[in-house]
């Protein structure tokens, strides 16, 4: 099961082989640095989850040597749009953007995983699967990581790219400040009629919550949307009951690939490095996916830590990326609030101003906002 067997020493462990994992392996194997990828799966997840690459994330894996791989594995969005129901209220163009990638990249997250592994190997690199780590322990000369198994991993340094509920955060006593939101979220990718069509992705407003759809490669869309209480595997029926109440006559689904409910979290780690141990990705950092900026966010730490292992400017690494994901996790906050207010004043009000701000600058700075450029 295990592609090459465990070394006993390396530079940086890196626990987790998500995008953020395999982002910073790729960018210390382009600058040579030695490492070890863990990952507790046998295999990489095969489902969807996220969905939404935009032009930073491209820019950062043009200098990693993956951007054109994915691409080629993606469908191009131009545009954002927010709708109250059928009406539009609002359009965010992204094709004017001063990036050379003036549009969002709708991939599976699996198909992007693929790519950066991909590139990894070329580098000559590979994660070893499948170990998971059970402890963390640092001192003044290292890390020591044990497995399940009872195999252990000496390292200078460990990240954890280990998602929420991460060990390596754990280990290092670092708290994770923030709530959870009340609703619970459906994903679902699916076939489907729909009448705003692939060419867009829609915000769709409404007063049982908020409804996102986007178009994916092979005529799929995804669907994402809160419910007070979803249901563990939601099926077509629950999917277009749900399209009929936030956006009528505008869906018909047909079919589905792949369903699923979860939680979401707004939360920040308090600290992104303590000693030898350091945190990316959603480690680091969770929230809602409304604006589909969590795996970009994520890629983008990976490659500054890769950076700053690289420069030997590790003490700057918290500085960089700490401000981003507390800006990425309030402005996601705010959409998420103003897109389920049941207020039938807010909503009103919501309503009235969205098209008026349509003809001022605002949509350019959403454009941006979202596309991470103010990121750089």
């Amino acid at each position: 099961m295990n592609a090459t067997p465990l070394p006993a020493r390396t530079e940086v462990a890196v626990v987790g082989a998500g995008p953020a994992g395999l982002a910073l392996a790729v960018t210390l194997a382009s600058a040579g640095i030695d490492f070890v990828v863990l990952d507790k799966l046998a295999e990489g997840a095969n489902t969807s989850r996220a969905a939404v690459v935009h032009a930073r994330t491209l820019e950062v894996l043009d200098e990693l040597g993956a951007s054109e791989a994915l691409i080629a594995r993606g469908v191009q969005v131009t545009r954002f749009a927010v709708r109250d129901g059928a009406r539009r209220l609002l359009t965010v163009p992204f094709d004017k953007l001063p990036t050379p990638h003036p549009y969002t990249l709708m991939v599976p997250q699996y198909e992007t995983e693929s790519v950066l592994l991909d590139r990894l190997r070329a580098l000559g690199g590979d994660v070893h699967r499948p170990y998971e780590v059970a402890s963390v322990v640092q001192d003044g000369k290292g890390v020591t990581l044990t497995m399940t198994t009872g195999e252990t991993l000496r390292a200078a340094y460990a990240v954890g790219a280990d998602g929420m509920h991460s060990t390596v955060r754990e280990a290092a006593g670092i708290g994770f400040t923030g709530n959870a939101y009340a609703e619970s979220f459906v994903l679902a990718d699916v076939v489907m009629n729909w009448v705003p069509g692939p060419d867009e992705v829609s915000l769709t407003f409404g007063t049982l919550g908020l409804a996102v759809v986007a178009p994916l490669p092979g005529g799929h869309y995804r669907v994402v949307a809160t419910v007070d209480e979803a249901p563990a595997a939601p099926d077509i029926a629950f999917v277009q009951k749900l399209l009929d109440e936030r956006a009528p006559g505008q869906a018909q689904v047909t079919g589905m690939a792949w369903s699923s409910r979860f939680r979401v979290h707004h939360r920040v780690a308090d600290h992104y490095r303590a000693g030898r141990l350091l945190l990316a990705g959603d480690a680091a950092h969770v929230h809602s996916p409304a604006g589909g900026q969590g795996m970009n966010t994520g890629i983008q730490d990976g490659y500054a830590l890769g950076r700053a292992f690289a420069t030997g400017r590790l003490d700057g690494y918290e500085a960089q990326r700490r401000p981003v994901a507390q800006r990425v996790v309030a402005f996601t906050h705010r959409m998420t609030r103003v897109a389920t207010t049941r207020s039938s004043v807010a909503r009103g009000v919501r309503n009235l101003a969205l098209p008026l701000l349509g003809h001022t600058l605002m949509p350019r700075k959403l454009a941006t906002e979202l596309a991470e450029l103010n990121y750089r």
